[in-house]
């Protein structure tokens, strides 16, 4: 292949998010990590959270729930109408 169409190829997403079947639940980032702990920060990024307002499904593991516990007061969970 040519260094061009490598280019023009779409990279392919690390995750693909939730799998079919697996309980989810989806937080959305409602305050500023700015002058907050690194530790803070780090964990929002582990959430997939980095901007204000921004959401992200994730799968509802005892991992992911620590890891809401330790920025509650950082974002929200939101309720998805089922």
């Amino acid at each position: 292949m040519s260094e061009a169409e490598t280019q023009k190829r779409p990279r392919k997403s690390r995750s693909s998010g939730p799998r079919k079947g697996v309980k989810t639940v989806t937080v959305e980032q409602i305050r500023s990590a700015a002058r907050r702990p690194a530790d803070q920060t780090a964990t929002l990024i582990g959430l997939g959270l980095n901007k204000l307002h921004r959401r992200s499904t994730l799968e509802d593991t005892p991992s992911v729930r620590g890891m809401i516990e330790k920025v509650a007061h950082l974002i929200r969970i939101v309720e998805d109408p089922a």
